[in-house]
């Protein structure tokens, strides 16, 4: 793989979560089969996950139409492995919706997720990266969003060498982004399958279709190999990268 996987598929996450599973911990997200919701979500990991991925995408006060796409793929994945998904989902959305409005217990929230996977180092950095690519989707990495993520970063006792390193990676990535020549219009609505005189309501139809199908599926396909991850998030990068041109050209 020669570029960062800068959209991290959310089931390359839930993968990670899953290693290790122990089916007597019911703080754990299980990917294997359909899991019995058990005691208080707000220290499930799924819930704290969903808790601090509300302070990055709250961060500079404003979630952006791409965030608010990642975030409801979140959302669907996990409470899919659960019996009662419908009522976990629900749960799920009030937490982000409770925790996006205070960042005075972000260290709190990050702590209890570390309790929780203080043996899985790999885990809770695959969760850093997922973090920061939402804070960097919008292609905008503002100075509240880096205190947020260093506090979290912290807190799940990352090391500070791989915590830069990831913000570096993004940061050269957006930056050769900036400087390589852009789609044009036509081109991306090539990408997206529309026409240029279609309005935003048929594309934006059209885009979220497309995310959906290049949005591996890795929670109930264990198996996928790293050249379809690879390839998935490529296109992915693509369809977000047309989808922009056109909602700026049309806006």
């Amino acid at each position: 793989m020669t570029e960062l996987l800068i959209l991290v598929i959310v089931g390359i996450v839930f993968y990670m979560l899953n290693r290790g599973y122990k089916s007597s911990d019911y703080q754990n997200i299980k990917v294997d089969g359909k899991q019995a919701f058990k005691g208080d979500l707000n220290d499930h990991e799924a819930g704290l996950l969903v808790a601090m991925l509300a302070k990055v995408a709250k961060a500079d006060g404003n979630v952006s139409e791409l965030e608010a796409e990642i975030l409801s793929h979140t959302f669907n994945d996990i409470s899919n492995h659960f019996e009662n998904s419908d009522e976990i989902r629900t749960d799920l959305k009030n937490i982000y919706k409770k925790e996006m409005n205070s960042f005075d217990n972000t260290v709190a929230v990050a702590t209890k997720y570390y309790n929780l996977t203080k043996s899985e180092y790999q885990k809770r950095l695959k969760v850093m990266e997922y973090l920061l690519n939402l804070a960097f989707i919008d292609s905008d990495f503002s100075k509240a969003e880096f205190m947020i993520t260093e506090d979290i970063a912290n807190a799940l006792q990352i090391k500070r060498s791989d915590f830069e390193n990831m913000i570096a990676r993004f940061e050269q990535f957006y930056a050769q982004k900036q400087n390589s020549k852009e789609l044009s219009l036509e081109n991306a609505c090539d990408v997206l399958g529309v026409n240029v005189t279609d309005d935003m309501k048929i594309v934006k139809k059209k885009y979220r279709e497309l995310v959906k199908k290049n949005h591996p599926d890795i929670i109930t396909g264990q198996g996928a190999s790293q050249s379809i991850i690879d390839e998935a998030t490529e296109k992915l990068q693509e369809i977000n990268a047309a989808y922009e041109i056109i909602k700026k050209e049309k806006s």
